[in-house]
């Protein structure tokens, strides 16, 4: 009840937008089986078609990996999202890849993440397809996935989410 008058309401949706532009994959189809079986959580991905990679939330950032190939955030509703640039990008060492924010930071959705290397990436990696997953998916009461061939980094809806 003092949380109602005092404290801020955590909203209970969100919507995830685009972290990239590009040709949105199944997750099924991404050549790696820890994300294609689910493994990590549930997701999409997409083929870049450039380098930058933006927030697709308001949020934080609560990882960002060493190698720069990954990083993860928790939005306002809670939502945590995993942003895997490639498939065996880890292997780069952080060649290529360029990171704007560090752990712990606030994001508006559209921010600047990171910036890749993808003639190198396409060159050194397995493959430039990034999963995007949702981390902790027991939290969520709904996942709606919006059907769509292209993407638009910060503009194109990937999924509407309810908390628990």
């Amino acid at each position: 009840m003092f949380k109602k008058w005092f404290g801020k309401q955590q909203p209970k949706e969100e919507m995830i937008t685009a972290p990239l532009d590009g040709t949105i994959v199944p997750l099924e189809d991404v050549p790696d089986p820890v994300f294609a079986q689910n493994m990590m959580g549930d997701g999409i991905a997409i083929d870049p078609a450039d380098g930058d990679v933006v927030a697709p939330v308001d949020g934080e950032i609560i990882q960002l990996f060493p190698t720069k190939h990954a990083i993860g955030l928790r939005s306002a509703a809670g939502v945590e999202l995993l942003i895997h640039v490639g498939i065996d990008t880890v292997s780069m060492n952080g060649e290529g890849f360029t990171a704007y924010v560090k752990a712990g930071d606030r994001v508006k959705r559209g921010d600047r993440l990171l910036s890749v290397d993808l003639p190198l990436v396409r060159e050194k990696a397995k493959s430039a397809v990034t999963p995007i997953i949702i981390t902790n998916g027991d939290a969520l009461k709904s996942l709606e996935r919006k059907a769509e061939a292209s993407a638009k980094k910060g503009e194109t809806v990937l999924f509407h989410v309810k908390m628990k």
